[in-house]
């Protein structure tokens, strides 16, 4: 059976990473050690500046540049199919700097949002309206929206209050935020769940957990009548999909 080496650019954030890694150990059909995939894991977290920041013009330096040499380091290590666990990393003026050096190297690089998206088309055509939680850089930079709705789905996003005061600190507060605690605080959550109701009553039937931090707080896949779209998940499938069809669990075992 042939298989290809996965790679992860873990270190956006490490705890992410660190979810990720399991999501791919947790889709795989596998009886024994043997049975899983070969992953390659670089968290290098130091040399990476922060996405958001760089949206927000706080800093200058775009943040694509070191997650485009990390895939290489990658590559060259021998991974041949690569994931980035970071939605915001995913905006264009970041992302294109990786897949441009993913097309330097031959090697292919999954697009999360985009995995999303197919999964959605695919598996939860039924659905109409999808409510969007993310930093304030996916949601500045209207990442899921530009996907999503040429797919035919109504997308809603919290008010810019919101995102800002509620949804964005649930990820980035000091003292209570998931990447600076690496669990779901008290805090987190409640803050998560505050967001998911308001977009239910917009009108959201789905959720998409749009920041690689908030399946740490929101576990279940579903919650009060709303569907929980989690793209560490899908992206984890997706890897396990290009690197060995066959050693992908049927969606419904996950």
């Amino acid at each position: 059976m042939s298989e290809k080496t996965i790679g992860l650019i873990a270190g956006v954030g490490p705890f992410a990473g660190a979810d990720l890694f399991n999501k791919i150990l947790e889709e795989t059909v596998a009886a024994k050690d043997q049975d899983h995939l070969t992953v390659l894991s670089l968290s290098g977290p130091s040399e990476i500046l922060d996405r958001t920041e760089y949206l927000l013009g706080k800093v200058a330096e775009n943040p694509g540049h070191a997650l485009a040499r990390q895939l290489r380091r990658l590559a060259q290590a021998g991974a041949e199919v690569i994931g980035v666990p970071c939605n915001t990393a995913h905006s264009p003026q970041i992302f294109s700097l990786v897949q441009a050096e993913a097309d330097r190297c031959g090697v292919q690089l999954l697009h999360m949002i985009g995995e999303t998206g197919r999964f959605l088309r695919e598996e939860r055509p039924f659905l109409h309206t999808i409510g969007i939680l993310s930093t304030t850089g996916t949601y500045l930079t209207r990442i899921y929206p530009n996907v999503l709705e040429p797919l035919g789905f109504a997308v809603q996003v919290p008010e810019r209050e919101m995102q800002e005061e509620v949804v964005h600190t649930a990820v980035y507060h000091p003292s209570y935020g998931i990447k600076a605690c690496g669990i779901a605080t008290p805090q987190a959550v409640a803050n998560l769940e505050q967001a998911m109701v308001w977009l239910q009553q917009k009108g959201a039937e789905a959720i998409v957990l749009g920041c690689t931090e908030m399946p740490l707080a929101i576990q279940s896949s579903q919650w009060r009548g709303l569907h929980i779209v989690d793209p560490t998940r899908i992206l984890a499938r997706g890897l396990i999909r290009e690197a060995c069809q066959a050693k992908l669990k049927p969606i419904h075992e996950c």
